[in-house]
């Protein structure tokens, strides 16, 4: 080897020597995790900047999907058929506790006469973070189980971690867009253009809840119904006759009730979603 070529290969060693081994390090970079690659589908972490001051400090996050052309994700109450996300984020440090967000979803036929809810379009979870000590950073570590599904459906697993500083800016927008897309507060009987009206049971030999809903006009609103646990498996609201001028109605047998479970004094979850609008209402079984 001649001096000059010795000479430029020994000053790439030492600076390739000199270079930090990122691919060693499980939270790659400040703002994003690595891609954890899994069938179909892909998932990360990414930063935003935190909100609040003090005690009230809540970081903010970012679980970020990249779903193949045709796949689909689900809801936390996938519908008929598929399987809810399961968040874990047991192994992290310095977090009080992680809330996950949900934007509004949309509703699928499964193939099998039923509908399924979830996401086919880029999907970003928010998640806000509490932790135990508001001077230090966290360091997010998930461990997330989910399915995808196209005509059928694949389990999925990733494993993924990312440090919060509260300074990172670059995701800043996509996790705030995310954000807005989750479903607003509201209370039955609000009066808006947009507002879940009113809700009363039928009589009948099986118990009935009647949804009366305002929508913009030309809009096709969607109504999904939840239980106060995971274990509640209710049916799809569907678009029936008989509402009141102006409005809309939806109705579902109150059916799907854990084991023994008679209702009385639960409180169902009623999500309203139509084209960018979403909105959800606590309606309590007396």
């Amino acid at each position: 080897m001649s001096e000059r070529p010795r000479t430029a290969f020994l000053a790439f060693f030492v600076a390739l020597a000199g270079l930090p081994v990122v691919a060693a390090a499980p939270a790659i970079a400040a703002d994003a995790s690595r891609w954890d690659d899994g069938l179909q589908s892909s998932v990360r972490l990414i930063a935003a900047r935190t909100k609040g001051e003090g005690a009230e400090r809540i970081h903010r996050a970012g679980i970020e999907f990249k779903l193949a052309a045709g796949w689909k994700t689900y809801w936390r109450h996938p519908g008929d058929s598929g399987v809810p996300p399961s968040f874990d984020f047991s192994k992290s440090d310095n977090v009080k506790s992680a809330a996950v967000l949900f934007p509004a979803p949309a509703r699928f036929p499964d193939g099998a006469g039923g509908s399924s809810i979830g996401y086919k379009r880029p999907l970003v979870l928010p998640v806000h973070i509490v932790p135990n000590d508001p001077a230090k950073p966290v360091l997010l570590r998930l461990k997330l189980d989910y399915a995808v599904c196209e005509k059928l459906c694949v389990p999925a697993e990733a494993n993924v971690e990312l440090k919060l500083t509260g300074t990172d800016k670059a995701n800043d927008a996509v996790v705030g867009a995310a954000e807005a897309l989750v479903p607003k507060a509201s209370a039955v009987g609000d009066s808006g253009p947009f507002a879940i009206r009113a809700v009363h049971r039928a009589s009948g030999p099986k118990s009935k809840i009647l949804v009366d809903v305002a929508a913009p006009v030309g809009a096709t609103p969607v109504l999904f119904a939840e239980g106060p646990t995971a274990l509640w498996a209710l049916p799809l609201p569907e678009p029936v006759a008989g509402a009141p001028a102006g409005l809309q109605r939806f109705a579902f047998v109150l059916d799907g009730l854990p084991p023994g479970e008679s209702g009385k004094g639960a409180t169902l979850r009623l999500t309203l979603v139509a084209d960018d609008n979403a909105i959800e209402a606590g309606y309590r079984l007396d």
